[in-house]
């Protein structure tokens, strides 16, 4: 039970990141909002050091700078996907890859469900898609190039949170740490490689720093979930995260929740019900 309550926390934190983040760079290039959006989060996860301890150790250093390099990656193929498009296509892809890889492993690993568990996940894959799926779905057909996009965005998340889970246990937020500055690193780099297409606009700072604190959070979340818990239940959870965004958006936006999607929610209700009672 706590570790379904973390991961549900850390879902929250992902869609409120990505809701927060999405409006910083709605007047700028994504860059410029992640170029504030990392510090903070790196900033976060400094301060987290002396209250929860960090052990540097060769496999904390490793998984953590693995996790670090698939963040970058999720980044760089999850915003090229979005802008191809379809994205109400291409959404649900990535999630249900980004849920069902981690849940493989996990099962691979030796990780076993109660009754109630077996019902519960495949709701909750079912929950994933969708609800992050958009407006009028099948109203176009993705390109090759999209689709092979999607699946490896989705397979970049998934390897993102499988190499935090690797991490030692004993590691504190070491992987953590390392992660996120392997990530900001790349990312950082990026964005002076590509400095001249970005842009004079400037993104909105409060949000885009409240949505690297909240990254930072929800990555914390995740670490002790998986700590605590079984990945294939952790990280299905966990990709629920557009649950957070849409309710956002339709709450702070006053964006419409399509049928789809509240039968999302709804299924998702249901699974994580199921899977409390594993």
């Amino acid at each position: 039970m706590i570790a379904l309550l973390l991961a549900l926390g850390s879902s929250l934190a992902y869609g409120c990141a990505d809701f927060l983040g999405g409006l910083g760079a709605r007047n700028a290039h994504v860059l410029r909002t992640v170029m504030v959006a990392a510090p903070a989060s790196l900033a976060v996860e400094l301060l987290l050091w002396p209250v929860l301890g960090a052990s540097f150790s060769p496999a904390a250093l490793g998984w953590g700078a693995a996790s670090g390099v698939a963040s970058a990656a999720a980044f760089a193929l999850l915003y090229r996907t979005l802008a191809i498009g379809p994205m109400n296509v291409l959404s649900p892809v990535t999630a249900l890859v980004s849920a069902a890889l981690p849940v493989a492993v996990g099962l691979l690993q030796g990780e076993r469900l109660g009754a109630a568990g077996l019902w519960g996940l495949p709701l909750a894959l079912v929950a994933v898609v969708l609800v992050s799926a958009g407006h009028g779905a099948g109203s176009s057909r993705p390109s090759r190039t999209a689709l092979l996009l999607a699946l490896g965005a989705g397979a970049a998340i998934a390897l993102q949170l499988v190499f935090l889970h690797q991490a030692p246990s004993d590691s504190g937020v070491a992987p953590l740490i390392i992660g996120r500055a392997v990530s900001s690193a790349v990312t950082l780099a990026a964005a002076g490689l590509l400095h001249r297409r970005l842009g004079p606009e400037r993104p909105a700072h409060a949000l885009s720093a409240t949505a690297g604190v909240l990254d930072s959070l929800a990555n914390l979340l995740f670490l002790l979930a998986a700590r605590s818990g079984d990945l294939t239940v952790v990280a299905v959870i966990t990709a629920l995260y557009p649950a957070g965004t849409v309710l956002l958006a339709r709450s702070v936006l006053a964006e419409r929740i399509h049928k789809g999607q509240f039968v999302g929610l709804a299924t998702a209700a249901i699974a994580v019900s199921l899977l409390a009672l594993t």
